[in-house]
């Protein structure tokens, strides 16, 4: 499995490029001396970091989204619970929570999620 954990640098950086892909390369290099003040080297430098990563191509000058925001978070969510909670959602949850409580609605949208996602029930 390819490492996708990025630093704050290049979170904000793929957040730029998520935002506003399929860029030309060139118009990239304008947003990031916009957003983050970065030079052109340092602009294609993190493009072929996070391309090598698998979360981006850039192909014929125009930089597409390989991974998308939602798998890249949702695969970093996984690993954060495998790594910590040794893949328990339910001991992360009661972590999470850790005696807040929860909402009615909180409740009633983590109820439907479950039902909508067990196995083996259809």
């Amino acid at each position: 499995m390819v490492e996708h954990a990025l630093g704050e640098q290049e979170t904000k950086f793929a957040n730029l490029i998520w935002d506003h892909a399929p860029i030309n390369s060139t118009e990239l290099v304008k947003l990031a001396a916009d957003v983050m003040h970065w030079k052109k080297s340092t602009t294609y430098t993190m493009l072929r970091r996070l391309c090598e990563r698998g979360i981006f191509a850039n192909e014929n000058a125009t930089v597409r989204v390989v991974l998308t925001r939602e798998a890249f978070y949702g695969s970093q969510s996984r690993k954060y619970v495998e790594d910590t909670f040794g893949g328990s959602l339910p001991q992360f949850l009661a972590s999470f929570i850790g005696g807040k409580g929860l909402s009615d609605t909180q409740a009633d949208e983590l109820v439907r999620m479950i039902n909508e996602h067990k196995r083996g029930e259809r």
